[in-house]
């Protein structure tokens, strides 16, 4: 795999994180200018990690903090986990929710050492259904730019971004695929599952 398609992947992830199965219903009090000042900030924060030039341990910290604050963790987990989620006890939800954020923490903040020298900048922001599209430009070192697609609601009575969507590439399939592929090899054993999601990455 090209370091160019390496780092984009990372991206996808680490940014975050993140992805819905169900989109966003009914009628929103978010507006545009709520969904730029969202995206605005998380792109300043994950600017601000890309520059600190921390240690790895820092910028896995950093991301997951971010992930917290901006993403709607609960809903991405839930997209990721599918179908079997349905199956899922509360309890269950619960642990791989943290397990799943902890897991893209560590598998992906360590690695944010690759865009030291790069920077996302915010771009513009259209209407979609009953939520907004927040568009970007990524740009690395080295490297021509790339788009990246933040959608953003308040579904779950905040402002938060749901899903992320790279040169077409959405965020919450490809995770969703990745989740669905471990569960599988765990012959779909939820708690095998969170286990080993809190030792991976």
């Amino acid at each position: 795999m090209s370091s160019n398609v390496t780092r984009r992947s990372i991206l996808t992830v680490g940014l975050g994180a993140a992805c819905v199965a169900a989109l966003p219903r009914g009628a929103m009090a978010l507006t545009k200018a709520g969904a730029r000042q969202l995206v605005d900030g998380l792109v300043g924060e994950i600017n601000r990690v890309i520059a600190s030039r921390g240690s790895s341990a820092a910028m896995t910290a950093g991301f997951e903090a971010i992930f917290r604050q901006y993403g709607d963790v609960d809903l991405i987990a839930r997209s990721t986990l599918g179908a079997d989620a349905n199956r899922a006890s509360a309890a269950q939800m619960r642990a791989f929710t943290e397990a799943f954020r902890g897991y893209i923490a560590r598998k992906y903040g360590k690695r944010f050492k690759e865009f030291v020298g790069g920077q996302i900048e915010v771009q513009g922001v259209r209407t979609v259904k009953s939520w907004y599209e927040v568009q970007g430009l990524v740009n690395l070192r080295g490297e021509a730019p790339f788009d990246v697609r933040f959608l953003v609601s308040d579904r779950s009575g905040r402002d938060l971004f749901f899903d992320m969507v790279i040169e077409g590439i959405s965020l919450r399939l490809s995770e969703r695929t990745e989740i669905g592929s471990m569960l599988d090899r765990r012959q779909g054993n939820i708690d095998a599952l969170i286990a080993d999601l809190r030792q991976a990455g």
